[in-house]
C-alpha cells in the first residue's frame, strides 16, 4: 500500500469514494435535471428561446472553460480544500438559481454554478488517485463511475417529479442538502493531498487555458451563430499563445511534458472518440444498471491484466451494440430489438471506462493527478460537444428533416454506424498505443525535455 493511501475495502476507502461520488453526482444530476424543467422555467420567467438555451449553455461554458484550472488549483492548493470550495460554491450558486427573479439572473447564476463544478469535478478523481492504494484504484474508479452514472440517469425523473409536484426552483434548492452531506463525508474521510511544487503560480497560463477552452466551447455550442467564428479564432490564438507560454515558463500550469507520454496522449485521444460516440444518446437506464453492477469489476480486471485489452475489447464490443441498434425502427420490439444491443453496449462500456480513466491518471505523475483529471475532463467534454455539433450535419439532418419520419429514420441508422466507427477506431487506437501495463515512474515535465515515449511492452 502506498504511503498515505488506504484500501478501497476499508471504511476510510469507501468513505472517500462516497464523498467524491456525492460531489461529482451533484454536478451530473444538475446537468440533466435542468433540461426537464426548461419549458416550465421559460413560462414562469417569460424567457425567450435564446435565454432558455443559455440557461443550459452558461453552465456548460464556464464548466468547460475552467475545468483545467480547477484541476491545477487542486494539485497546488490542496485537492480536498479545492473540492470543498467547489461543493460549497456550487450549492450557493444553486440557491441563487432557485431565487432568480428573471431569466438574466438565472443565466448568471448558472454560470456561477459552472465555476463551482469546475473546481470540484477534477478533484474527485484526483482524490481517489492520491488516496486509494494503487492495487485498488481500478475498482474504486469503477465504483465511482457506476455510482455517478445513477445521478445522470435519475436526473430527468427527479426533475419531472419536482416540476410536477413541487416547484421548478427545487431542482436547484435540492443541491443544498446534497452539498451538506458531501461536505460532512469529505471532512470525515478525505485526507488532504497536494503537489510539493512551490514558486509563482502560472497565472498567465491559467488565463490563456481558460480563454482557449472557452473560445472552443462557445464555437461548439453556438456554431450556427454570428459569434461562432470569432470565438473559434480567439480560442485558436489563445491556444497557440498558451503553448508558447507553457514551453517557456519555469513553473507551467500544464507541463507539456505530460503529453510526451504516449500512454497519456493516446488515452486522451481515445477519450475524444469514445465520448463523442457516447453523446449520441446512449445514456439509458439499462446501461446505468449494468454500469453500477459491473464497472467496479471492469476496473479490477484492468488492474489485474493491464489496460490494453479492456481498452481495446471494450470499444469493439460497444461498437457491436451500436451497430446492432442501427436496425431499430418504429416496429422493433424493445425487449427483442433494443434491450439486447443496449446490454452489449453496456458490457463494453463497463469494461472500458474505469481502465481508461485509471490509465490517464496513472500515466501522469502522482502530484499532477488533478491536472491530469482536468485534461481528461476537458477532452471528454470537447468530444461530446463536437459530436453534438457535427453528427446531425454528417448524417444529413437539419431543422426541417427532424419532422420527416422517413428521413429521420435513415439519418438515425447512419448516426449509429458513425458512432460504431468511432468506437471501433478507439479500440484499434488502444491496441497500437496503450501499453500492456501503465509504466511506473515519473514523467519528465521540465520545459524542453525530450519526449519519453512509453514502450507498449515496457515492464515485461
Amino acid at each position: 500500500m502506498g504511503s498515505g493511501t488506504v484500501a478501497y475495502a476499508s471504511r476510510a476507502g469507501r468513505g472517500l469514494v462516497v464523498a467524491t461520488t456525492l460531489g461529482s453526482g451533484m454536478v451530473l444530476l444538475d446537468s440533466t435535471v435542468v433540461n426537464v424543467a426548461l419549458r416550465t422555467i421559460g413560462s414562469d420567467l417569460d424567457a425567450s428561446l435564446a435565454q432558455l438555451q443559455w440557461i443550459s449553455n452558461a453552465y456548460l461554458l464556464t464548466l468547460a472553460s475552467l475545468i483545467l484550472l480547477g484541476g491545477s488549483l487542486g494539485d497546488r492548493l490542496g485537492r480536498r480544500r479545492v473540492f470543498l470550495v467547489g461543493v460549497v460554491w456550487f450549492a450557493v450558486a444553486s440557491a441563487l438559481c432557485g431565487l432568480a427573479p428573471n431569466a438574466e439572473t438565472l443565466i448568471a447564476a448558472r454560470a456561477l454554478q459552472g465555476v463551482g463544478g469546475a473546481l470540484l469535478a477534477p478533484g474527485s478523481l484526483a482524490i481517489i488517485e492520491s488516496g486509494i492504494a494503487p492495487a485498488d484504484r481500478g475498482r474504486a474508479i469503477g465504483a465511482w463511475t457506476g455510482l455517478t452514472s445513477i445521478a445522470a440517469a435519475i436526473g430527468p425523473f427527479v426533475g419531472g417529479a419536482l416540476v410536477q409536484y413541487a416547484d421548478w426552483r427545487w431542482i436547484f434548492w435540492i443541491n443544498a442538502p446534497l452539498a451538506a452531506v458531501t461536505v460532512a463525508v469529505t471532512v470525515a474521510f478525505v485526507p488532504e493531498s497536494r503537489t510539493a511544487e512551490t514558486g509563482r503560480y502560472d497565472g498567465l497560463g491559467a488565463g490563456l487555458a481558460a480563454l482557449t477552452l472557452g473560445g472552443l466551447t462557445y464555437w461548439l455550442i453556438e456554431w450556427h451563430s454570428d459569434l461562432a467564428l470569432p470565438a473559434l479564432v480567439v480560442g485558436i490564438v489563445a491556444g497557440v499563445c498558451f503553448v508558447l507560454v507553457e514551453r517557456r515558463s519555469s513553473h507551467p500550469m500544464l507541463p507539456l511534458g505530460l503529453f510526451a507520454s504516449r500512454t497519456f496522449s493516446a488515452a486522451n485521444a481515445m477519450t475524444i472518440l469514445v465520448y463523442g460516440a457516447l453523446e449520441a444518446g446512449m445514456a439509458t437506464l439499462p446501461i446505468t444498471i449494468l454500469m453500477l453492477l459491473l464497472a467496479s469489476r471492469g476496473g479490477a480486471l484492468g488492474t489485474r491484466i493491464g489496460p490494453r485489452i479492456p481498452m481495446t475489447v471494450g470499444p469493439l464490443v460497444m461498437a457491436v451494440g451500436v451497430a446492432w441498434l442501427s436496425f431499430v425502427d418504429d416496429g422493433t420490439s424493445y425487449w427483442l430489438g433494443v434491450l439486447p444491443p443496449l446490454c452489449v453496449f453496456a458490457l463494453g462500456l463497463a469494461l472500458l471506462v474505469a481502465p481508461l480513466t485509471a490509465t490517464v491518471l496513472g500515466a501522469a505523475p502522482a502530484d499532477r493527478a488533478g491536472l491530469a483529471s482536468g485534461v481528461n475532463n476537458a477532452v471528454a467534454r470537447a468530444g461530446s460537444l463536437f459530436a453534438v455539433a457535427a453528427l446531425p450535419v454528417v448524417v444529413g439532418l437539419s431543422g426541417a428533416e427532424y419532422d420527416d419520419a422517413q428521413v429521420f429514420s435513415s439519418a438515425y441508422a447512419r448516426a449509429m454506424w458513425v458512432c460504431a466507427a468511432l468506437l471501433a477506431a478507439g479500440g484499434v487506437l488502444s491496441w497500437f498505443t496503450i501499453p500492456e501495463q501503465v509504466p511506473a515512474g515519473p514523467v519528465d515535465l521540465r520545459p524542453g525535455s525530450a519526449p519519453q515515449l512509453d514502450c507498449p511492452h515496457r515492464g515485461h
